[in-house]
């Protein structure tokens, strides 16, 4: 008697021995649902604790609210200020994903270029890598000096700060091919296109992703502190400038909310991504694959 092998796909063993197009998926044992959820609710509790303590500790010593709020004044901050802080975080949330919009295409085009010839990749990524070293709070008010319009500028701090991780990383994939796929591939009359679309694109793809999960982070924190620099108010103004009013005028309750609003932001980028990334790989890369072991 024969037993087949198995692994699991999407926390789902399924059969290995028999072909992808005829395999089902078995359901998911009560053990791998409790695994599942215990996954959700241990980050959701160690969160409702780390409120709880400081609720209890605001109030037990009395902590007046100027120097450190409790949860419930920073919730009611977000309430009665979400007519600010709601516009303020949808233009940073614009800018950020622009500029990681920009660095995607960016980066993949000028990877996928520097990958085709060393010569381009000698003339251009040493200057990449001195764009990247340099720290955006030291170039940006250059920029803004330079660039007339305060958003444009902000949008290229957050551009050059995302840029960086997208085109090393993916031109890290694209020269990682196995060259006696390469090899191969130049063997039976491959050209050029044929070589990268089928091969080495495919082989730079988790490297991407990688970058992409990086960049969407740093370009959220390099649009903040932008605007940060440029000083951005009025209309246009985003939650950096937001937070910089709250200082000055000490509504601390109100700088937390803000600071909760950029935490819960960068949050859901980098889930986005991840998400993103998952979707594009469950089914084939070995990092992504699940398995009983």
């Amino acid at each position: 008697m024969t037993f087949a092998n198995t692994e699991e796909r999407d926390g789902v063993p399924v059969d290995t021995d028999v072909p992808a197009d005829v395999r089902l998926p078995r359901p998911a044992t009560p053990q791998q649902w409790s695994v599942r959820i215990a996954r959700i609710l241990i980050p959701v509790v160690m969160l409702i604790l780390l409120v709880l303590v400081w609720q209890l500790y605001v109030t037990a010593y009395e902590v007046k609210h100027y120097i450190l709020p409790s949860p419930v004044r920073v919730a009611g901050a977000l309430v009665e200020g979400w007519n600010v802080l709601g516009p303020a975080l949808l233009n940073t949330l614009e800018l950020t994903f622009a500029a990681l919009v920009i660095a995607l295409l960016g980066g993949v085009a000028l990877a996928i270029l520097m990958a085709q010839s060393r010569w381009i990749e000698a003339g251009l990524y040493p200057y990449a890598v001195i764009l990247q070293v340099t720290p955006v709070i030291a170039i940006a008010p250059l920029i803004i000096i330079y660039v007339p319009n305060t958003q444009i500028a902000v949008l290229t701090c957050a551009w050059i700060v995302a840029f960086f991780p997208i085109l090393s990383n993916t031109m890290q994939g694209l020269k990682s091919t196995d060259h006696n796929l390469l090899n191969l591939f130049e063997l039976y009359g491959a050209s050029r296109w044929q070589t990268l679309r089928y091969l080495q694109l495919p082989n730079a793809l988790p490297y991407f992703l990688a970058g992409l999960r990086i960049a969407g982070g740093l370009a959220l924190i390099a649009a903040v502190v932008a605007e940060f620099v440029a000083g951005t108010a009025g209309a246009g103004s985003g939650l950096a400038f937001r937070l910089l009013e709250s200082q000055y005028r000490l509504n601390i309750p109100r700088l937390f909310g803000a600071l909760a609003l950029l935490s819960l932001t960068g949050i859901l980028i980098f889930f986005a991504t991840s998400l993103i990334s998952h979707l594009l790989l469950r089914k084939w890369h070995e990092s992504a694959v699940r398995r009983e072991n």
